[in-house]
């Protein structure tokens, strides 16, 4: 046999190795694991086994997701005897297979720390247990003793309860003593006030939350831990090493930490030491300026140390323990740090994946963005969601996760085109690895509508949404691929004034913790600041006193710990600043960074100008020609990030601003390409420079979003995009339709005959107006002759809830999110076309009707089942949702945008 070789020259190779290059810079990032969706995997009860995990794992994977979180919880009615206890060696046999599945099918595997939330559980003794202070007060006269015991009032707290301190106070004197060593093991105490001196006596006792973990799964079931207590946390994860070693079983991906649920726990044994060490004063001889909620400057500054205090305590004791513990193992940590009585930013910092949260949903302006009836606006705000993004950029941090999708709606009222205006939101936050809440382990023989956790938006197999919905892994899947790429490219920092908070926040007792619920208003002038630095087309990442500490200066640029470099500081408004934060700040500035004052210089700092600094607005007006116009002025939202060679561009317009035209640039740029993260499609956008500015030609529309990759010294060779505009001609589809079942559950037989498209609800058939599926809507219709350089649109208008789009019997697209329109040019055919509509449905008009017949399907045994308001309601009330097309279809022609 001969061969033949074929030999280059070695500038044909060069040349080629360039194409190889070029082609890979105008390509799609590689789709990895952390670029799929992952999901919270709850097991009820922990009722698991091979054949159902091998199932459920294989649809997961099958559907695009890409790694699992277990957290095990309470389980179904009825299965007790099969309920699997936490960590026990079946359990851990049943997390040994689940490793070793998901890694056959791709799929990595994170565990929750317990079971519920928070961490705690059976092994948690008492002393270990989330701890509380408890104060009594007695007053006395000058030359009176004593004549009660000193103990605590509550009875369920004598048991856990030990007196800590009892201090006396004289007043109005303020001569203070101690007292403890009075006190005789009864609580009577040998002590008598000194002649002429009235005084209060404090008594302080280090008690118990007896906060149970909610939620819990079985062997789950205990007290929850004091996270503030370095030793009862080592005590906790030791656990795991023991049942990991015994079951010679690999630790997982990864570990998890949910949202700060710990409640009431405001004190820990050794909190009187450790504040003496830290703040240099004993908390003790202050306990009526700490119980005097901020009322006078000392009780604010008592308050404020002891804020402080605590906050160091969870970032010391448990956050960082607890990432320790984690990395010892070769596994990562993902934290919510909301709900903590500690600097966020901080506690964020401290772990691998810093994770945000969103809860309820937005009134976005987005014209045919279906609205449900019952909805709760939603607590997790862009300038909420960015406290953990800020972390993750200022220390280097690939990932930011996010909590995703939590009491989006009601139950089975949760539609796709709902989730992605949603999810563009927190990607225009920072967010760039995506973890649904979620998905509920739900064994093959359990009756639809399966086993369900009451928070859910319910991403299942189970759920009608199911069978669309890998489109909708697939638009998260390109996006996050590209935003995991590159480096964070705000413009800010921003400084977190967090001594005026915990000095300021008043009206509440001692204790502060920041939860997602009311973040917004504990830090409201914090928040106003960065607010207006996005309304002006601007970004900045938040940052703390420890972190700023470790911030350099690199050819006049600001540069965080993780390298990322920045062009300014803000400080909002600051009244109180470390000295040592103050003196790093000028020594930056020494050394070439450009540090802003807005409103307001900070309190007994000398140096500073005597005249008032300007205010945000002003100091942004310097930095004009660099603002993202698409934000400023088209109320778009964006996230920007860099490549070695450029920027890349994740623009999303959730607002009715539709966009068709030149869009300046804060960034210049040789080209650009557009990837459009729903299609799949990409092309060379156009540009231009306008008065010194780069403009990239854009037309995105409500609900859309674009991503945007430029190189700014480099023209890039890559097919252009395609720019359309209605020519103002619509064809509507009117005539004969036909309207039949692909599945539908209570099953449906007959094929229906329409002049319209019309909601199946809509036609006066019983069964319709209660079930659950996929109806095929067909029509043939006539364009005529094609015309030449001519874009065919399809709009579906009204789609409840996706749809699957076929033009002569060739797939158009997946169509889950507004506007339902898609190009079918390519398919279409001079004459006759015959086109081809599924369209999938929501499993409220079914579960509405299970209500009704009395069908009990709730089967769970703790909070079962409430609603979006927490009450135990049912559903049978609701009306019929409208399913399938609900109105006219139409095809626009389109004509190309000439350059």
């Amino acid at each position: 046999m001969k061969h033949k070789y074929i030999f280059f020259a070695p500038a044909t190779l060069l040349l080629l190795a360039g194409y190889g290059l070029q082609a890979a810079e105008t390509s799609w990032p590689e789709v990895t694991q952390e670029a799929k969706p992952w999901t919270r995997w709850w097991w009820m009860g922990s009722d698991v086994d091979s054949a159902n995990l091998t199932l459920n794992l294989e649809a997961l994977s099958r559907a695009g997701v890409g790694g699992v979180e277990i957290t095990p919880i309470y389980g179904v009615k009825g299965r007790e005897a099969h309920a699997i206890s936490y960590l026990s060696p079946r359990w851990m046999d049943m997390l040994s297979f689940t490793q070793s599945e998901a890694n056959r099918l791709g799929v990595r595997v994170d565990m929750n720390n317990g079971t519920g939330w928070p961490f705690g559980g059976t092994e948690v003794a008492v002393e270990d247990a989330a701890t509380k202070a408890i104060f009594r007060t007695y007053e006395l006269k000058g030359g009176q003793a004593l004549q009660e015991a000193v103990t605590v009032e509550d009875k369920k707290q004598r048991a856990v309860a030990r007196l800590d301190k009892l201090m006396a106070f004289a007043e109005p004197s303020g001569e203070r003593w101690d007292i403890t060593d009075k006190v005789s093991p009864t609580g009577h105490v040998s002590w008598t006030a000194p002649q002429g001196k009235d005084c209060k006596l404090i008594a302080l006792f280090v008690g118990k939350t007896l906060q149970q973990v909610k939620r819990a799964a079985p062997g789950g079931q205990g007290y929850v831990l004091d996270h503030l207590n370095r030793e009862a946390v080592k005590r906790y994860f030791g656990k795991f090493d023991k049942v990991f070693a015994a079951a010679n079983a690999p630790f997982p991906h990864g570990f998890f930490n949910d949202s700060y649920e710990v409640y009431g726990a405001d004190w820990t044994p050794s909190l009187l030491t450790e504040f003496e060490r830290r703040r240099g004063y004993r908390l003790q001889d202050y306990l009526p300026e700490l119980l005097a909620d901020g009322a006078t400057e000392a009780s604010a500054r008592v308050i404020a140390d002891y804020r402080e205090t605590i906050g160091d305590l969870l970032r010391e004791n448990f956050t960082q323990v607890w990432t320790d513990w984690a990395h010892s193992h070769g596994a990562v940590t993902r934290n919510q740090a909301h709900g903590s009585p500690a600097n966020l930013l901080d506690l964020y910092a401290a772990v691998d994946i810093p994770e945000c949260e969103s809860f309820g949903i937005t009134d976005f302006d987005i014209p045919a963005l279906r609205k449900d009836s019952i909805r709760k606006p939603n607590d997790g705000s862009p300038v909420i969601l960015k406290y953990a993004s800020s972390a993750a950029h200022v220390t280097g941090k690939k990932y930011t996760s996010s909590e995703t999708f939590t009491w989006l709606t009601e139950h089975f009222r949760t539609s796709l085109s709902q989730c992605k205006p949603e999810l563009d939101a927190m990607f225009a936050s920072g967010v760039n690895h995506v973890f649904f809440h979620g998905t509920t382990y739900s064994p093959r023989e359990a009756a639809w509508p399966g086993w369900k956790f009451y928070a859910s938006i319910d991403i299942s197999p189970t759920n009608a949404i199911w069978r669309d919905a890998p489109a909708f892994f697939d638009y998260i899947a390109r996006t996050q691929s590209f935003l995991q790429s590159g480096q964070p490219d705000n413009d800010f920092l921003l400084y977190l004034p967090l001594r005026d908070i915990l000095h300021e926040t008043r009206g509440n007792g001692y204790y502060l913790s920041f939860s997602i619920h009311d973040v917004l208003h504990r830090l409201h002038g914090f928040n106003r600041t960065a607010e207006e630095i996005l309304r002006s087309g601007f970004d900045a990442d938040y940052i703390s006193d420890r972190l700023l500490l470790n911030t350099t200066v690199e050819n006049g640029l600001l540069k965080t710990e993780g390298g990322t470099r920045y062009k300014a500081l803000i400080l909002p408004s600051v009244k109180r600043i470390a000295a040592e934060t103050m003196q790093h700040i000028r020594e930056l500035e020494r050394q070439g960074a450009t540090i802003h004052f807005a409103g307001r210089y900070p309190d007994s700092v000398s140096g500073l100008p005597d005249t008032p600094p300007p205010t945000t607005a002003e100091i942004l007006a310097k930095y004009g020609k660099s603002c993202e116009v698409f934000v400023r002025h088209m109320g778009g939202s964006l996230v920007r990030r860099r490549h070695d060679e450029g920027y890349i561009y994740f623009f999303t317009l959730l607002k009715n601003n539709p966009t068709d035209g030149w869009v300046a640039l804060g960034t210049s740029a040789e080209s650009a390409v557009f990837f459009d993260p729903m299609t799949g499609r990409k092309g060379k956008a156009r540009l231009r420079n306008s008065k010194g500015a780069t403009e990239v030609y854009m037309q995105l529309r409500p609900g859309e979003s674009v991503i945007l990759k430029t190189f700014t010294a480099k023209n890039v060779q890559a097919e252009g995009w395609r720019y359309y505009r209605p020519s103002g001609k619509e064809i509507e589809l009117k005539g004969s339709w036909s309207l039949q079942f692909v599945e539908s559950e209570p099953p449906v037989k007959s094929t229906f005959r329409l002049p319209a498209p019309t909601s199946w609800t809509a036609l006066g058939n019983d069964t319709l107006t209660r079930n659950m599926g996929t109806a095929l809507y067909k029509t043939q219709f006539s364009i005529g002759e094609k015309e030449k350089g001519k874009e065919y649109r399809l709009c579906l208008g009204d789609v409840r809830e996706s749809a699957v789009v076929r033009v002569n019997g060739k797939k158009a697209g997946t169509l889950f999110a507004v506007p339902f329109e898609v190009n079918i040019g390519d398919l279409l055919q001079s004459g006759s076309n015959t086109l081809e509509v599924e369209v999938t449905n929501l499993p409220a008009n079914r579960i509405a009707d299970y209500d009704r017949r009395g069908v009990e399907w709730r089967i769970f045994r703790e909070i079962n089942f409430v609603n979006i308001a927490y009450s135990n309601t049912r559903f049978d009330t609701w009306q019929p949702l409208p399913s399938g097309l609900t109105g006219a279809v139409t095809i626009q022609v389109m004509h190309e945008v000439e350059k």
